[in-house]
């Protein structure tokens, strides 16, 4: 007598073809290292297990990265898309980004790890630069008759403080700084988008929307996630999400100490795009 045969059963018999799937992970976020924004923030050490799963779960056709955010740690965004080019190597699986509302500065550091980045004819990507901003407060303390009193051992120990007035010294040590992770940024883009980038100047701090993007070769292309990974590997590919989990803890602290300490950075960054 035949035994009956589930289709939960069908995928695992080796002469039955199975769905094609594509593993998606969402990078929704300001970058920031681990702790900062409450918890909120994308970083390095907790997409490590995400990204582990979204390419070896499930024999995936390729990974999909869902991108919408303004930036962040330059050292993250570094980070994040370095091991997403280890895991692609390591798999020998292709990476496509698609951007959401923004992909601007190390946002669009991460769409380059992907080997096709496709966007809305909305979407804001670029901002290949690097920013660093702070506020003064002399002339207040002043006018209130508050007297700072720092006390150091090396001189540079202080370097920018907002309590005092701007040294000229700092101010040019700090273009240095930003010359140098704006060259790291600079070789990251063309290396990975090569022979691909075409017109003026990309490398201000810019940022384009849309069909201008893809001109420029920023992008690929206009494309979703869906229809355009169905293009690519057939009409029955399955999708499979991957996201970070946080704790009860985590996501409670997020809502009380995260909303305060991180919206100011967080509505700093995504302001700059009007969002």
């Amino acid at each position: 007598m035949p035994v009956p045969t589930s289709i939960g059963m069908l995928h695992w018999l080796p002469f039955v073809k199975s769905a094609p799937v594509v593993s998606v992970v969402r990078l929704n976020g300001v970058i920031a290292p681990d702790g900062r924004l409450g918890g909120r923030g994308l970083n390095d050490a907790t997409l490590a297990p995400v990204l582990e799963k979204a390419f070896s779960r499930g024999k995936p056709k390729a990974v999909a990265l869902v991108i919408n955010s303004p930036g962040g740690s330059p050292v993250q965004s570094s980070l994040i898309a370095a091991r997403i080019r280890r895991l692609a190597g390591e798999k020998s699986l292709p990476v496509y980004a698609f951007v959401e509302d923004v992909a601007a500065s190390g946002g669009y550091w991460l769409a380059t790890a992907a080997d096709e980045i496709y966007i809305d004819p909305s979407s804001i990507v670029g901002s290949i630069g690097v920013i660093s901003s702070s506020f003064g407060f002399t002339g207040l303390m002043e006018k209130q008759g508050i007297e700072r009193r720092v006390h150091t051992a090396g001189k540079d120990k202080s370097m920018l403080d907002p309590f005092r007035a701007e040294r000229p010294a700092d101010v040019k040590r700090l273009k240095s700084i930003q010359s140098q992770i704006h060259d790291s940024f600079i070789n990251q883009v063309t290396g990975r988008r090569g022979d691909r980038l075409s017109g003026g100047d990309l490398f201000t701090g810019e940022f384009w929307v849309g069909d201008k993007a893809v001109k420029l070769g920023l992008a690929d292309g206009i494309g979703h996630l869906v229809p355009l990974m169905k293009e690519k590997f057939g009409d029955k590919t399955r999708f499979a999400v991957f996201g970070a989990r946080r704790s009860l803890f985590r996501r409670f602290s997020s809502q009380v100490t995260g909303e305060i300490i991180g919206s100011a950075e967080d509505i700093g960054l995504w302001g700059q795009y009007g969002l």
